[in-house]
């Protein structure tokens, strides 16, 4: 059967029966995180999925390379970071299209995930994500780290009631993603969860997304 994935609401997290989540990480700011990032993850045998912004991968093409080179995930997170809800369809799809076209020229890949700006959108930018080949993905639990949140704000925040499916929300450039990330990894794995890619805890076809954003095989 062919599955349509119109629908409001982009996926904020998966109904599965395996313990795993996704860990997600927000490029807009700075690059001078990337390496330490990188590392940890290596370290952490663990993969996750970057959604970055189309002018920072103009500013730090090496850092999108080695991302990919690690064997990471890119996902899209528009081009110029607008206010996406005051856009034509015309202009999401362009803001959309000029970050993908970028991730695959310097990765070789193209990206079917999309994270909307500022967590914002409408039926209009649904659509346009879901039309176009992309999943819309947005998280269940927030580190909260662009708020200089220590690593054990963070931890608190998100670890007291981790569940199958959750996704987390990162970003790097700020104060302690970096240098707490190996400590969250850590906790995440202690709970017993794997921490997986976006595209390998998602549904591809065959679902629904219920009210709250839940993702749901049919």
């Amino acid at each position: 059967t062919s599955s349509s994935i119109i629908t409001k609401l982009p996926i904020y997290n998966v109904e599965t029966e395996e313990k795993k989540i996704a860990f997600t990480m927000n490029c807009a700011w700075s690059a001078d995180d990337i390496d330490e990032i990188l590392e940890t993850l290596r370290s952490n045998e663990v993969k996750i999925t970057f959604f970055v912004v189309g002018e920072w991968v103009d500013k730090n093409p090496e850092a999108v390379k080695k991302i990919h080179a690690e064997g990471h995930e890119i996902g899209n997170h528009s081009n110029t970071h607008p206010h996406v809800n005051n856009l034509t369809y015309e202009q999401n799809l362009e803001e959309i299209k000029k970050c993908s076209d970028k991730i695959e020229q310097l990765t070789g890949q193209k990206t079917i995930l999309y994270r909307v700006p500022y967590g914002e959108y409408n039926d209009n930018v649904i659509k346009v994500s879901s039309e176009n080949g992309y999943y819309p993905i947005q998280w269940s639990k927030d580190t909260l780290d662009y708020q200089a949140l220590t690593g054990e704000q963070m931890w608190k925040r998100i670890g007291e009631n981790l569940q199958n499916g959750d996704i987390i929300l990162s970003h790097n450039g700020t104060a302690h993603t970096s240098d707490s990330l190996d400590m969250i990894i850590r906790n995440i794995k202690e709970k017993g969860f794997e921490i997986v890619k976006v595209s390998d805890l998602i549904y591809k076809q065959d679902y629904e997304i219920n009210n709250n954003g839940t993702q749901i095989k049919k």
